[in-house]
């Protein structure tokens, strides 16, 4: 009873557009000879890709060290991540950001003067003290001085943790006292949808809470708003930051750390994960290039926050590394206007446009047809990330956004994972909406049961695990090891990294992410994952979102509650009548065994500032429980209201 069944099918398939393929990075042989070198010889493979791309200061004779799941990669060898992003390209006059405010103002930064700016700010940092392997907490907005920061940070061999600047103080000191921080870097504020945050004043409330271990708080300037300075503040002069600082980089092992970032949990303490420095860097560095085709001549926009794993991988690390330009935006999606993605694609021409399946599906609800008053023709590569795209968002975003004409890259992999784990080659993957089709080569992922028994028979569901290490995987939580076993590695005694996630394999082989393991719900014997019920109820024309959790049922066992988000076009008034129309479409998309025998509507769904669903406060509500766990997360917290008068 461990087997998931799965109810959903997809019959369209996309080949590559042919002038895509004739131009792209890697094509079907190149994907054949690094598939085949792999499997020939793991060791041999990681070794030339880590000597093609990094450049090391002190060459590495050891490539894969320690058994599970204490794994080191190139640890001998020395690098820094700040040298590769900026110092190799600094003879290059070419533009490294490009960077929209949210009330408009455009500012380029060259890789030359991107660099000046991280020297000088790395020779500041230094001037007060901080040393190899200090903690320092990065609490700003997605402007090129966080990005400076970063790279700054990892230059001197300083570990960041970049906290999203939308987090409550309490979130903040929390992070700031499990690593024991030396030094808060923040700005005085900034714009979203319009309105002034107050970073700073967050940042004295958190520590005005208790953060004994802070020596010093770095605020730029950013909007010149007024707030109350304290005994630690060092003031960022921007004046400072454009000298001309030759300031060489601390060698780092390939193992010493180089960030913490935070995610939530499901007991109420966030985890704290750690990456190295080597091993993650070959891992962004080869899936900028393989899965987003990055080319010289790019402007490439991931809509994420650096405070998240995707902001650190696809908005800085990975791009720079590879010598791209970057475009951000540190605004919000819909403001001042519902079209703001599509003008700012238009106005600069961005070539590669990374976002998330939300993302996706609230424009969609706000206007399907609106992309149509914009030129996007510059596009020429889509992707998506953050949690499984359903097919038929999948098909707008194809149509409308990629005027069907752009591979759409669905990509899985987690902050855990440091990098793309699952995900399509543009040039060479056949592509079907809703799959993340195939593992990227170097990748060894399986689909076990629960006792480890891999699950072969296409369309059986089971959890999804990595059965062999990757040069980015996580080195630990930290300060919890024991956490860190018993969360990745114990269910299956260390053999395999267990992701969390069901999945399942189809007849051509590709992965379709079926959901949490968690949100497998059990209904009359049948275990049914919940991305394919949610994915039948968004199909239907007036739905926008759906998530689907279980709730104890005296007959079935577990029966299924669905809370669905409509679109502005819905003008039916009489919702009970409307959930049965619900019930018999799922009926008919699945069968009747996956029908919701209860259905919520709301104007939202609670979700993470990265816009994740959070199934587990459903799950809490359906069920009539107290909300458990880690919510500092949480984006929008007056759902939660509202959802409890929908039950």
């Amino acid at each position: 009873m461990s087997v998931i069944e799965s109810k959903l099918s997809e019959k369209k398939n996309y080949k590559p557009n042919k002038d895509f393929t004739a131009k792209a990075n890697i094509k079907k042989d190149d994907l054949n000879n690094l598939t085949s070198s792999y499997v020939k010889n793991p060791h041999d493979y990681w070794e030339k890709l880590a000597r093609d791309y990094i450049s090391w200061s002190k060459d590495f004779t050891k490539v894969l060290s320690g058994t599970a799941p204490n794994y080191k990669w190139f640890e001998d060898g020395e690098l820094n991540v700040s040298f590769n992003c900026l110092d190799r390209h600094a003879n290059q006059e070419k533009d490294a950001i490009i960077h929209i405010s949210e009330d408009n103002k455009k500012t380029i930064l060259s890789y030359s003067q991107l660099g000046i700016m991280v020297k000088s700010f790395a020779f500041e940092l230094s001037s007060i003290g901080l040393k190899k392997g200090d903690r320092v907490i990065i609490y700003m907005p997605t402007i090129p001085q966080s990005i400076a920061v970063m790279l700054a940070c990892s230059r001197l061999g300083l570990i960041h943790s970049v906290v999203f600047a939308g987090f409550s103080a309490e979130s903040l000191k929390d992070r700031i006292n499990d690593c024991k921080a030396s030094a808060v870097i923040t700005v005085d504020s900034f714009l979203r949808n319009g309105k002034i945050i107050t970073t700073k004043n967050t940042v004295n409330a958190a520590l005005e809470f208790g953060c004994p271990s802070i020596k010093h708080l770095i605020i730029y300037n950013h909007n010149n708003t007024e707030f109350v300075k304290k005994d630690i503040d060092v003031i960022w002069n921007e004046n400072l930051t454009k000298r001309s600082i030759d300031l060489d980089p601390i060698q780092m092992n390939s193992e010493d750390i180089l960030f913490i970032l935070y995610t939530s949990g499901s007991t109420g303490k966030p985890k704290g994960i750690v990456h190295s420095t080597g091993g993650y860097l070959l891992h962004c560095m080869l899936t900028n290039k393989w899965v987003f085709d990055l080319k010289d001549d790019d402007i490439f926009w991931c809509t994420a926050d650096i405070g998240w794993i995707t902001g650190h991988s696809y908005v800085v690390y990975g791009p720079l590394s590879m010598g791209a330009t970057i475009l951000i935006y540190d605004g919000a999606p819909t403001y001042p206007h519902i079209g703001r993605f599509w003008e700012i694609i238009e106005k600069n021409q961005v070539s590669v446009f990374y976002t998330a399946p939300t993302a996706i599906r609230t424009l969609m609800k706000l206007g399907e047809n609106l992309p149509d008053d914009f030129d996007l023709e510059s596009l020429r590569l889509l992707g998506t990330v953050g949690e499984p795209i359903n097919p038929k968002a999948w098909e707008w975003y194809h149509s409308k956004i990629g005027s069907s004409k752009c591979p759409v890259v669905d990509t899985w992999w987690q902050t855990e994972t440091g990098a793309n784990m699952i995900a399509p080659i543009p040039g060479v993957t056949n592509t079907i909406p809703g799959t993340c089709t195939k593992p990227l080569p170097g990748i060894d992922v399986g689909i076990v049961d629960n006792d480890g028994i891999e699950i072969d028979e296409p369309n059986k569901g089971g959890n999804l695990v990595i059965k062999q290490p990757w040069p980015s995987m996580l080195r630990g939580i930290w300060g919890d090891n024991q956490r860190y076993l018993d969360t990745y590695w114990k269910k299956y005694s260390n053999k395999f990294y267990v992701t969390g996630d069901t999945a399942r394999f189809d007849e051509l082989g590709n992965i379709w992410i079926m959901g949490r393991a968690d949100d497998v719900v059990n209904i009359s014997g049948h275990r049914l994952g919940t991305m394919e019920i949610e994915s039948s109820i968004v199909s239907h024309e007036y739905v926008a979102e759906a998530a689907v959790v279980s709730f104890k049922h005296e007959i079935k066992g577990e029966a299924i509650h669905a809370f669905v988000t409509l679109k502005d076009n819905y003008s039916q008034h009489n919702t009970k009548e409307f959930a049965d129309e619900i019930r018999d479409w799922v009926k008919e998309k699945i069968g009747s065994i996956a029908k919701p025998d209860r259905i919520s509507f709301s104007s939202g769904l609670p979700k993470t500032r990265s816009g994740k669903i959070m199934r587990r406060l459903l799950r809490n509500l359906a069920r009539d429980e107290n909300i458990t766990g880690d919510i500092s997360t949480l984006e929008n917290e007056d759902i939660i209201t509202q959802l409890r008068k929908t039950l």
